[in-house]
């Protein structure tokens, strides 16, 4: 259906062949034999029947194209369909992105993969030799797919829809599809899914944001859409350009409108098996894979979270490959398999340092029953107390333009604690020399000695380094390292609508409006920060630092200096008073 809206479009480069991945357009089928390494990399364990540039129509005539690997015999025994569904390529581009983006191929072994794979995406050779076909799709606007690319949404949740029920009906399917992968195409699924095309029997959004506009472009009220800006331009390619988020924001003036709004799907409408993961050290991911988990309608829905970067958890660990088959099996299938014995919520808890994750503990539900949100106030020089605010009025201040400067609180704990949930700040703060404030807020585990300590986001076993200390400062990234979860506000955007939070610690902000903050005035902030589960020794600390400028480790080299916002001026003042109760919410888990 035609969008409510004119969307802006931006220039992408035409598809040209050698670039991730790209081959030309084929319009072909071959057979890949078993034992042969195509790209020089795993070993296919099976026959594999490729047809190259499949042509599916679109309800407004657009066609897109695909890549499906499927059994060689699935003409005669009819096979289901798993899309894997992004704007990223969809030829021999995992591995290329994988090395391209992460330190120490994220623990990714030589020879895992095929390179059959789409990025972020399962593996054919795997997912055949299992008896699926694997689509690898490029959307509208991308490769050779006709139209302009564009991102989630009304318009790829139709085209979503239209594909999963072409697909259904080609003579080699079973009739039942699902959708797999991780990033963009977990998001995918959500939108999809929400229109219920009636073939499609089962999803596995693994880490996937549920809200573009509050937790990706502009969360926190805050532009962050650098990030994307510099991905599609080395990532997507296609000969009629794109939408332009960073324009788009512009036109609408910094506050949601039909076309953010449009960006949120409604997770409620999804009624089929539903297969999640989320992961406390994703920047963008964890809190749209909760709410995912909590709205879905459907008793047949299973989260699990992981410890590890993404592509690692998708592509590196045979276990969790092995349940993903599994789950497909069932609900594609129809095979009785015991799969509804899996524990419905699996949490994992990150020690960081040395030590690796407690994996796949189960849970009754989220957040857990064993957990109590207890209020810690701010007090002076750095204190935090249980009881109450403090009696005499407490000031402390941050200078908010530097990337250094930072306002800290912290907490000891005196035995072996978790703190696992969803925490929140509240904050009362002024700014005597701007009328705004972009406010940022990070829980750090410190070590015994007041130290702060990272957590490693693949098993150590999987990369050379023994230790934090020996990684060096060209392998840094938040890909590879997770310092704790961040909440951020732009002041102007505090309004709240409680009757749509997810959990009273979880906010949600309209950003309907802008109120300005005068200059001098003090006005309270109620901070949603991402979940976390994490362990604590006795004598180890929690401290929870407020500065005007992002903490997020950087991932790539040319975003360097573009992450930070420019919109802060001055120093900002957190009070803390009988007046101004300021304290951190954190979810303390009784075991």
């Amino acid at each position: 259906m035609p969008t409510p809206f004119q969307i802006a479009r931006k220039h992408i480069d035409p598809p040209s062949i050698g670039r991730n991945g790209y081959q030309g357009f084929l319009n072909r089928s071959e057979i890949l034999p078993k034992g042969s390494a195509p790209f020089q990399e795993r070993e296919l364990p099976c026959d594999i029947l490729v047809e190259h540039d499949v042509g599916i129509k679109m309800r407004d005539g657009v066609t897109i194209y695909a890549d499906v690997y499927r059994p060689v015999d699935s003409n005669d025994k009819p096979v289901p369909a798993i899309l894997s569904w992004s704007p990223f390529g969809k030829k021999l581009n995992g591995i290329k992105f994988l090395k391209m983006m992460t330190p120490y191929d994220i623990g990714v072994a030589p020879k895992t993969l095929s390179g059959l794979e789409k990025f972020e995406g399962p593996d054919p050779a795997t997912f055949v030799d299992r008896g699926f076909a694997i689509l690898n799709v490029d959307t509208r606007g991308v490769g050779d797919s006709e139209g302009m690319c564009v991102i989630m949404g009304t318009q790829e949740a139709e085209d979503g829809y239209d594909c999963v029920e072409e697909v259904a009906k080609l003579p080699w399917c079973n009739g039942s599809v699902g959708m797999a992968g991780n990033s963009h195409l977990a998001i995918a699924q959500w939108f999809i899914a929400q229109l219920r095309p009636p073939s499609l029997k089962a999803i596995a959004p693994w880490e996937g944001c549920g809200d573009l506009f509050r937790e990706q472009f502009v969360r926190g009220g805050i532009w962050a859409g650098n990030f994307f800006d510099h991905i599609s331009g080395v990532m997507i390619q296609g000969h009629d350009g794109m939408e332009s988020f960073k324009e788009m924001y512009r036109r609408s003036g910094g506050v949601g409108n039909a076309y953010w709004y449009d960006k949120r799907p409604d997770m409620t409408k999804i009624n089929i098996p539903t297969y999640i993961t989320a992961s406390f050290s994703s920047a963008l991911h964890t809190m749209g894979s909760i709410r995912g988990y909590l709205d879905v309608d459907t008793p047949d829905k299973w989260i699990r979270f992981s410890p590890y970067q993404e592509w690692h958890d998708i592509w590196a660990v045979a276990k969790y490959t092995d349940e993903l088959l599994q789950f497909f099996d069932r609900y594609l299938k129809g095979i009785d398999n015991g799969w509804e014995k899996t524990p419905h919520i699996r949490m994992t808890t990150l020690r960081f340092g040395s030590q690796d994750a407690i994996l796949d503990e189960p849970l009754s539900q989220y957040p857990p029953a064993q957990t109590t949100d207890r209020k810690l106030y701010l007090g002076a020089g750095g204190a935090l107390s249980f009881d109450a605010p403090p009696s005499s009025p407490a000031v402390a201040s941050y200078e908010s333009e530097k990337t250094n400067s930072v306002a800290s609180w912290t907490y000891t704990f005196d035995r072996p604690s978790r703190l696992c949930g969803i925490p929140k700040a509240v904050l009362y703060m002024s700014c005597n020399d701007n009328d705004d404030m972009d406010v940022y807020v990070t829980l750090r585990k410190l070590d015994k000695d007041g130290k702060p300590m990272l957590a490693i986001n693949v098993p150590w076993s999987t990369i050379p380094p023994n230790s934090i200390e020996e990684i060096p400062d060209d392998k840094i990234s938040d890909i590879l390292l997770y310092s704790g979860p961040i909440g951020l506000l732009r002041a102007s955007h505090r309004e709240i609508d409680p009757s749509r939070s997810m959990h009273p610690n979880y906010p949600f902000h309209p950003h309907a409006t802008i109120q300005k903050v005068p200059k001098g005035d003090v006005v309270k902030l109620e901070i949603g920060i991402f979940a976390l589960s994490v362990a604590y020794e006795a004598g180890e600390s929690v401290r929870i630092d407020v500065q005007g400028q992002t903490p997020q480790i950087q991932s790539f080299e040319a975003l360097k200096g573009k992450l930070s916002t420019e919109d802060n001026v001055g120093v900002h003042s957190i009070h803390a008073s009988q007046e101004y109760p300021s304290y951190i919410s954190l979810p303390f888990f009784e075991e």
